[in-house]
């Protein structure tokens, strides 16, 4: 749900060049994901609830902000999940030019979201497998770069003379902030947890072994690459890892390889992501319609899987919809809306700490209280960085940043559009029990 993989880190290095983009891989990790992933491990071993992060907002900070949560979420998906069918598009044109067509690559689109859609009703398990087959897969190809580079030093000209002449003009702000786009989505695990066997346990480990692996795939092929001499140009255009992996891999009996399995690979990257995050947005309106704050159908599950089919079958539509609207990876606008539901939690950590100190937390943020309340100040700051380069974006002929706070504002309404739904809810106060275990 994090991470695809390094496709998409690209343009980190053609923006801030090899030595500025790789410490931007090493610090990110303890300034923006350490800090997330210890306030997913507390509230989560606290608060192992179907809907998560949600849930989570919604009994420390109440219906309205539990409302504004879900919703940041789900409309920051919008930005976020209409991308991954176009980038399996765009790495499967590459194995077949039949799919440049614009018609015959909207197909293609609706095969990601049918499928992930089906895979999904059959239940998280299918999922977890599926993410994890697949992530063993596309990762092969970067391995193989990794092994291989330190003999390849003589594909420095080739390379150079393929590059392009400069990078593009991100810049090192641009490349935090591509950075970040990659190292976000911490919390998206969490509105699985009830089907969790001990979360507990589980998220806490899970959370930590997961910031270590990412920042390991996004570091060691930049690192590979940058001993054989190939410049930090070479990564700007489109299908970058492509061209490097014709490189570094070379030719069998005239077939470029390593190229080939690259480019499958990233269809598999767009295809996992896709798949995963499925699951972990389709149980925010389950939650939500099984706390009264929207209708009840939300809720229906199948019988054998338990999987939400109203849900998922509804956000697959939405997305489905979107697949020929052309979006581009708007990252400022997707951090802005991600950072608003992140900064609720970190609020959240910090209150449930105040009002329910006897909640049992099987782990706890380290430094007691000021622990708890600093921990969210670094991911604060980046955010902000976020927020500042929006005012440069256009999006409908609007500035970025007034365009987000437009979809801020459309969360208040849509809580007063609700009302109806909640006041079965509103009337009863949220239980104080210790959720089930699951063990």
């Amino acid at each position: 749900m994090v991470s695809g993989g390094t496709y998409g880190t690209e343009q980190i290095i053609s923006g801030a060049g090899y030595g500025h983009g790789i410490l931007i891989l090493l610090f990110l990790p303890v300034l923006w994901c350490l800090p997330t992933a210890f306030m997913i491990g507390e509230l989560s071993s606290a608060l192992p609830c179907e809907g998560g992060y949600y849930a989570w907002v919604r009994r420390g900070l109440g219906n309205f902000w539990g409302f504004q949560e879900a919703w940041l979420s789900l409309a920051a998906s919008i930005f976020d999940m209409a991308i991954y069918p176009t980038l399996f598009v765009f790495y499967l044109k590459q194995m077949s030019p039949w799919f440049a067509v614009p018609s015959h690559g909207i197909l293609a689109g609706l095969f990601v979201v049918v499928s992930c859609a089906i895979l999904n009703l059959a239940g998280i398990r299918v999922v977890g497998i599926t993410s994890l087959w697949l992530f063993f897969c596309l990762s092969a190809p970067f391995a193989f770069i990794v092994a291989l580079s330190p003999f390849k030093a003589a594909a420095i000209a080739q390379a150079q003379a393929a590059a392009p002449v400069a990078g593009t003009s991100l810049g090192l702000l641009g490349g935090v902030l591509v950075a970040m786009w990659n190292y976000m989505g911490w919390d998206n695990a969490s509105t699985i947890a009830q089907e969790v066997e001990k979360p507990q346990r589980t998220y806490p480990r899970a959370m930590i072994a997961a910031v270590v692996l990412v920042s390991l795939t996004y570091v060691l092929p930049f690192v590979a690459v940058y001993f054989t001499g190939i410049p930090a140009s070479a990564f700007a255009a489109d299908g970058s890892w492509a061209t490097i992996a014709a490189v570094v891999g070379g030719k069998i009996l005239g077939f470029e390889w390593l190229r080939f399995a690259i480019v499958l690979g990233g269809m598999m990257s767009a295809f996992g992501m896709f798949n995963a995050l499925v699951m972990s947005y389709s149980r925010l309106p389950l939650a939500m319609a099984q706390d009264g704050m929207l209708p009840k159908f939300f809720a229906k599950t199948t019988k054998k899987s338990d999987a939400p089919w109203v849900s998922i079958i509804f956000l697959a539509s939405c997305w489905a919809l979107c697949l020929g609207l052309g979006f581009q990876r708007l990252i400022t606008l997707d951090i802005m809306l991600y950072g608003g539901s992140l900064m609720l939690e970190f609020v959240t950590l910090v209150v449930l700490r105040i009002r329910e100190p006897h909640l049992k937390r099987e782990f706890k943020v380290p430094g007691g209280m000021a622990g708890a309340i600093t921990l969210g100040i670094f991911p604060l700051a980046l955010l902000a960085l976020a927020m500042i380069e929006s005012e440069h974006e256009s999006i409908l002929g609007m500035n970025g940043l007034l365009f987000g706070l437009i979809i801020i504002a459309l969360g208040i309404i849509g809580y007063a559009a609700t009302k109806k739904f909640r006041h079965r809810v509103t009337m009863t106060p949220m239980p104080t029990e210790q959720p089930a275990t699951g063990d």
